[in-house]
């Protein structure tokens, strides 16, 4: 559930506020009681073992790297062009 609160309170109480977005937790911002801004977590960078990885794909197909290719460059032009 987000959590309104108000400009003062941001500015006072910023070390909760941090504490709690750490958390997972949401904020919703206002000025004079109107919502002006969020206040949300950003998704972080999450380690996984390449064991877990491995296991994930053991049964994918094999990938043929030179078909890869042709289908990239059929998709995406990849011309260079100087810049000028």
């Amino acid at each position: 559930m987000t959590e309104q609160i108000s400009q003062r309170e941001l500015r006072n109480d910023s070390g909760r506020i941090m504490r709690a977005l750490d958390e997972g937790k949401s904020f919703v911002v206002s000025r004079h009681g109107q919502p002006v801004g969020e206040l949300r977590p950003l998704r972080r960078a999450r380690f996984v073992d390449a064991g877990v990885v491995g296991a994930a794909f053991k049964d994918s197909p094999e990938i043929d790297l030179a078909q890869l290719r042709r289908d990239v460059d059929d998709v995406v032009d990849q011309t260079v062009e100087p810049r000028g």
